[in-house]
């Protein structure tokens, strides 16, 4: 396939300092050669999902959903707030529920959390996902624990481990997305 594939960053976690989005930062930079990684940078712009909004979304909303519809699969990093995934997300998530963009869409996420800790999120994302039916890669679907002190000033992971690591993720979406998985 000649074709690049558009993979979509999604990060759950609106601060600045983010490991989860640090993770995926450091995604757009690993990119595999037939890779575009586009990280959406907008969750705090959302507003709070309202059924009554969902025909007529605004311009947040609306460009959420057409980067989603433009991309050829999503990968989410997200923390764990209280068990689960942070309000801002679901939210996020929750405006892709009747217009339906991730419907089929290919997904995959990464979790930064260490063994022990942060299980809750990706039970709750694959459900939303589930019932969203969107298709989980779920070989790209991994944990890959990064600590605050793995980031580096300029946003991005250097440790050559996690940065590899990363990259399969991506190659495991690419080979799904070009039907070359095993």
């Amino acid at each position: 396939m000649t074709t690049p594939v558009r993979i979509l960053l999604v990060s759950g976690s609106t601060r600045r300092a983010s490991t989860n989005t640090a993770l995926l930062r450091t995604a757009r930079d690993v990119a595999p050669d037939g890779v575009i990684a586009l990280l959406y940078d907008a969750l705090p712009d959302l507003p709070a999902f309202n059924p009554d909004d969902d025909d007529r979304p605004g311009a947040a909303v609306a460009a959420l959903r057409r980067q989603i519809a433009d991309c050829d699969a999503v990968l989410f990093c997200t923390p764990e707030y209280a068990g689960s995934l942070p309000g801002s997300f679901k939210n996020l998530l929750d405006w892709t529920v009747g217009s339906g963009e991730l419907y089929g869409k290919p997904v995959a996420w990464v979790n930064v959390a260490p063994a022990g800790r942060g299980d809750g999120a990706p039970a709750s994302l694959e459900t939303v996902l589930g019932y969203v039916g969107a298709t989980v890669i779920e070989r790209a679907c991994v944990r890959r624990p990064v600590g605050r002190e793995a980031v580096g000033s300029d946003g991005l992971i250097a440790d050559p481990i996690i940065r590899a690591s990363i990259a399969d993720v991506l190659q495991e979406m690419l080979r799904h997305l070009w039907g070359t998985a095993d």
